[in-house]
């Protein structure tokens, strides 16, 4: 079964620096897009980042566009979020989600596995 691991939520004060991780296994990583979705307490679960399957394009919110920075490493099975220059507004449970397709997508609906969640705090 497929299963999606996050870590390296927590809290942080507003500029600083976050490395958010995510281990994948029971699926073949290497051909499946990969993304960053957050939930922000009382909205809905919304895009942050992905990743085509080798890594060669990435995508991401407009709110996060020169802050973030999207990550994968085929042979480790693990994709990675830099999230730097952290603003409260930040705050939310991040997820990682995984596609079975090359391609990847904003979609929330258009991911088939995820991960549980880590939530990440910034306080100004």
């Amino acid at each position: 079964q497929v299963q999606l691991v996050e870590s390296g939520g927590g809290l942080v004060q507003a500029g600083g620096s976050l490395r958010l991780s995510c281990a994948a296994s029971g699926l073949t990583f290497s051909n499946s897009a990969m993304g960053w979705f957050r939930q922000p307490p009382g909205k809905e679960r919304e895009f942050v980042a992905t990743i085509t399957w080798r890594g060669i394009t990435t995508y991401y919110a407009d709110s996060v566009k020169g802050r973030f920075t999207i990550s994968r490493d085929n042979a480790k099975n693990t994709v990675a979020l830099e999230m730097n220059s952290l603003k409260p507004e930040d705050t939310a449970v991040y997820y990682c989600a995984g596609r079975g397709t090359h391609s990847s997508s904003r979609y929330v609906n258009e991911y088939d596995y995820w991960g549980q969640g880590t939530q990440v705090t910034v306080s100004s």
